[in-house]
């Protein structure tokens, strides 16, 4: 496995300030550098503000990463080694060329760390919140990914689409890394999974919204789409994992457990929402995933979904998972749900860098 990288929520906890928020996030990203964790990938997350009585179910954990590329400045600016992901920008609810310029800016003031994914998400509630149609995301999504690119790419931008139209624009600056940052798409959906293959790009997804042998055959569509697309090489793949790690079998099993079912309840909620406002070639698969995530126990999670345990029994499950779906890199969630402490997620993350990251690494990206 060439990548451990951890998620960045940013989570707003019920009892802290903003601000407390943020210090949280920061001090996060530190004790990743410190312990030599490949990466941090930081969410974006839109009008996540904690719950009141009368509001619908569904939505995700309250943050306030709504905009994952100043704090990704941020980062650049106070660690030296760590690569600083989005995970992911969500493109249709930004404009492609202020997020050219902003992600470019972010690789130069990190000298080249930056990773940009990027994904249309699954949260209708931020596209409601921008007033944009989360039924034209997927089209809005690849309209905005070949601006990015021209943008990249040619000394003036000239673009006549559906959505957007520039004329002989010249954006500033140019990335720092050659011809760009590393780009890589996110897939959550089964007819998402060939078209990132087609493309050629690396593929990022997760286990939230699927087990392990599901993901397996996902993962096998993309692949086939790729070499059957003439790409060269073999495909990248980044999955996102729930994991929590301690010494003791019992806690690393029951610390994180209320957590991690509050959150599964909410994805399976927002799924609903989600299939009620998506276009038809999304509504059916969402509805199905909903189903699937109302009906599961903490022993399936524990099961498909989850690496939790003690250092050896964490990394014989991501071996696991390395195995069965061919995996290039993980990206763990270090705290699901948002319930653990401060103290209880940087000692997971300690003991991943110090005791699973070394047994599972052939290298770094």
């Amino acid at each position: 496995m060439k990548h451990i990288g951890i998620v960045m929520e940013c989570d707003f906890r019920k009892e802290a300030s903003q601000e407390e928020a943020f210090t949280e996030a920061f001090s996060l990203a530190d004790t990743a550098e410190k312990y030599g964790i490949d990466g941090v990938w930081l969410a974006e997350r839109h009008f996540a503000a904690h719950r009141r009585p009368t509001d619908p179910m569904g939505g995700g954990i309250p943050s306030i990463v709504s905009v994952p590329l100043v704090m990704a400045g941020a980062i650049a600016a106070r660690t030296k080694k760590i690569k600083i992901a989005t995970g992911v920008s969500v493109l249709p609810l930004c404009h492609p060329i202020r997020l050219a310029e902003e992600a470019a800016t972010v690789d130069h003031i990190s000298q080249g760390r930056l990773i940009f994914g990027i994904g249309r998400s699954s949260f209708p509630k931020s596209y409601e919140g921008y007033g944009v149609p989360y039924s034209e995301s997927r089209d809005m999504f690849q309209e905005n990914l070949d601006i990015i690119l021209k943008s990249w790419t040619e000394e003036r931008l000239n673009h006549k689409g559906k959505y957007y139209e520039f004329n002989d624009v010249a954006v500033m600056p140019q990335p720092y890394q050659d011809p760009y940052p590393p780009i890589i798409i996110a897939a959550n959906t089964p007819d998402t999974f060939p078209v990132v293959g087609n493309q050629g790009f690396p593929l990022a997804t997760g286990l939230r919204g699927s087990d392990i042998p599901a993901a397996a055959k996902s993962l096998q569509l993309y692949k086939d789409a790729w070499k059957e697309s003439g790409h060269l090489g073999e495909p990248e793949i980044y999955m996102r994992i729930p994991v929590y790690v301690h010494e003791d079998p019992h806690k690393a099993l029951e610390n994180p457990k209320e957590g991690v079912m509050n959150a599964f309840r909410r994805q399976a909620e927002n799924a609903v929402n989600a299939a009620k406002k998506a276009g038809p070639d999304d509504a059916g698969n969402l509805a199905r995933r909903a189903e699937i995530l109302s009906s599961l126990t903490y022993e399936d999670l524990l099961e498909g979904r989850l690496a939790y345990g003690t250092p050896e029994q964490v990394v014989e499950k991501l071996k696991y998972a390395e195995e069965e779906m061919g995996l290039t890199g993980v990206v763990i969630e270090p705290n699901v749900g948002g319930l653990l402490t401060k103290d209880q997620v940087n000692e997971s993350v300690a003991l991943v860098a110090e005791k699973v990251s070394p047994k599972l690494k052939k290298g770094i990206i």
